[in-house]
């Protein structure tokens, strides 16, 4: 049988395998942390003032299994685990009180854990409460909570767990999922110089063996497994070529708000990982401020603020006039809390806010902008389309002679 270390090369040489598209240069990924973190915080919130609800659709818990689901890969039907089945009652933790509060207990104690046996403490207390249909799919919620401590769980870690170890690990035990845990700690602390000290590497590694991009000695593959995996190749293909050219409408956009603010007589500045980007011949550097002006606000929500795609100030000053955040087919629900987060920490919260989007994800920033939540905060995002911005970029520098220009393109909901 291959060497861990020989099958560790083969995933981080693959271009197209998670390690490469998820795990490395991923600003996406690290924005999420912060999102999915907010979002448990709400969890436990709506738990506290029993405004849970009986149903996962619409429910708090929605957004944190959409904003790890939009992570793609490793994390893809992370969500159906807690999707409500009325016929079966599972997961209990909807219409049963009881079991919601300890579901809320549990996500408020591991959130706030900082040691390795508070959190197994957690899960063993959990586990022995039996709540039916609520198992180590949660672990996927932990691992953005812990992400050197818990590693995600699901159909496809299991399975590359059960290849590569020799092993016949289940899914739904949680005695299981800690038998595995240790199996994986252990196994990264001995190649952590080819992976990394977040468990997200070693579970993406395990994610492609149990989807079989990396065949590995001893692996029995049929003729019919064969055809999946070619299709599933071509799948793979498809989505870094889909993702490549998101990132590159992405950087169009940047420049465009870039573009457009040095026109109108601003200070743009760009997110503090993408200030080496470039669009055409032009780089970002030579029209977004080099650093970012001082803020009186604390080091966590400063550095969440920094990775806010484009933020206008106010000529040779640190007031925020404009911020923008561009998404893809990532979580719009992340991108509404980083302009929040700036919101809040302003004194005057004057601050005009917006979303551009592309314009086939009009219905759900709606559906987003919609939520309670959302309209409870009182902060006002507005959205700008895709083809709107592209269109009128110029217009929008020739004729404009302040942010208020922006009014004629962006829209909110009614």
């Amino acid at each position: 049988m291959e060497s861990l270390p020989d099958i560790i090369k083969s995933y981080k040489h693959d271009p197209a395998s998670v390690y490469n598209t998820w795990f490395i240069g991923n600003e996406e990924r690290l924005k999420a942390f912060r999102a999915i973190k907010r979002g448990v915080l709400q969890v436990i919130e709506d738990i506290k003032n029993e405004k849970f609800g009986n149903d996962f659709k619409g429910s708090s818990l929605e957004f944190v299994l959409n904003a790890i689901t939009e992570q793609k890969q490793v994390f893809e039907g992370a969500a159906h685990p807690f999707y409500w089945k009325p016929k079966m009652r599972i997961p209990d933790i909807y219409e049963n009180q009881n079991n919601k509060r300890a579901f809320g207990q549990f996500l408020e104690n591991c959130y706030s854990a900082t040691k390795e046996e508070q959190i197994i403490r957690e899960i063993i207390k959990l586990d022995a409460l039996k709540i039916k249909g609520l198992g180590p799919a949660v672990a996927s919620i932990l691992y953005f909570l812990h992400p050197t401590l818990m590693p995600p769980f699901n159909t496809a870690i299991v399975n590359g767990f059960n290849y590569l170890f020799r092993d016949n690990k289940k899914l739904g035990s949680w005695t299981e999922y800690l038998k595995m845990r240790d199996v994986i700690l252990r196994s990264n602390e001995e190649n952590k110089s080819q992976l990394s000290n977040d468990l997200g590497a070693i579970a993406g590694l395990l994610y492609e063996v149990g989807m079989r991009n990396i065949i590995i000695e001893g692996q029995v593959i049929s003729e019919d497994e064969k055809t999946k995996l070619l299709k599933q190749y071509d799948k793979r293909h498809q989505e870094v070529l889909d993702e490549k050219h998101e990132e590159d409408l992405h950087t169009e956009m940047q420049f465009h708000l870039l573009k457009v603010g040095k026109a109108l007589g601003y200070d743009p500045i760009t997110a503090s990982n993408d200030r080496s980007k470039c669009y055409g011949e032009i780089n970002f550097s030579f029209i977004s401020l080099g650093q970012f002006p001082t803020l009186s606000i604390d080091k966590e929500t400063l550095s969440t603020i920094q990775l806010i795609d484009v933020i206008w100030f106010e000529r040779g000053t640190n007031k925020v006039v404009c911020a923008f955040e561009v998404e893809k087919s990532t979580s719009i629900y992340s991108g509404i809390l980083r302009l929040s987060d700036l919101a809040f920490s302003l004194p005057d919260h004057s601050s005009s806010l917006f979303i551009i989007i592309p314009d086939k994800r009009e219905k759900d920033v709606l559906l987003q902008l919609s939520r309670p939540s959302i309209k409870k905060s009182q902060v006002l995002i507005k959205y700008i389309l895709f083809s709107d911005l592209r269109e009128h970029c110029d217009a929008l520098c020739k004729f404009g002679d302040s942010h208020m220009i922006l009014e004629k393109i962006s829209k909110t909901i009614s």
